[in-house]
């Protein structure tokens, strides 16, 4: 029962960490990157489609994505959804191929970054320690229950800690990571 329980949380922990490393990949570095643009919102006969559904999205030199839509019709509302995004980016296009060049990032901006990178971390680490709050109080309900003993109690809490901890080293690595990456010139 404890087992279970520890089990179910590694697992609802990990997805908060591959949730913040799927985060942090949209987060434009100086380098051009796919994912930067692959979640954006197009909209697509009047559905909001990710770009990735619409179109082949590469990186052919460090600082250009290219953008090929699979209907050429959508060429202008993919072009429209990246001029309202947060971006900052101008795309051009040659009529079937959008090209997005990747301006190098001032340091205030790498700064500003930071800020976010580091906040969207903090989130991650908040929803760990939720998934550790919810665990606990199952395990704690269990031996309310008498479904599991004091020892066992103490032995699920002292091995939840050990997993909180070794799961926030993992979001503090991730979130280490990003932040070399975007203070790199």
């Amino acid at each position: 029962m404890v087992s279970d329980a520890l089990v179910e949380a590694e697992s609802r922990m990990k997805g908060a960490v591959r949730a913040l490393e799927e985060d942090l990949a949209a987060i434009r570095t100086g380098r051009a990157s796919p994912a930067i643009v692959e979640r954006l919102a197009v909209d697509y006969y009047g559905t909001p489609t990710p770009l990735m559904q619409l179109a082949t999205i590469s990186a052919p030199e460090p600082r250009l994505l290219t953008i090929k839509p699979f209907d050429p019709g959508s060429l202008k509302n993919i072009e429209r959804a990246i001029q309202a995004s947060d971006l900052g980016l101008t795309p051009g296009n040659d009529g079937k191929i959008i090209r997005l060049v990747i301006p190098t990032l001032t340091e205030e901006r790498r700064h500003d970054l930071v800020k976010v990178v580091r906040s969207r971390a903090e989130e991650a680490r908040v929803a760990v320690r939720n998934v550790r709050r919810d665990v606990l109080h199952d395990l704690r309900e269990y031996e309310k229950e008498k479904l599991i003993s004091e020892d066992e109690l103490h032995r699920g809490e002292t091995e939840l800690q050990k997993l909180t901890d070794r799961i926030v080293e993992q979001v503090d690595e991730v979130a280490r990571r990003k932040e070399t990456e975007v203070l790199e010139v």
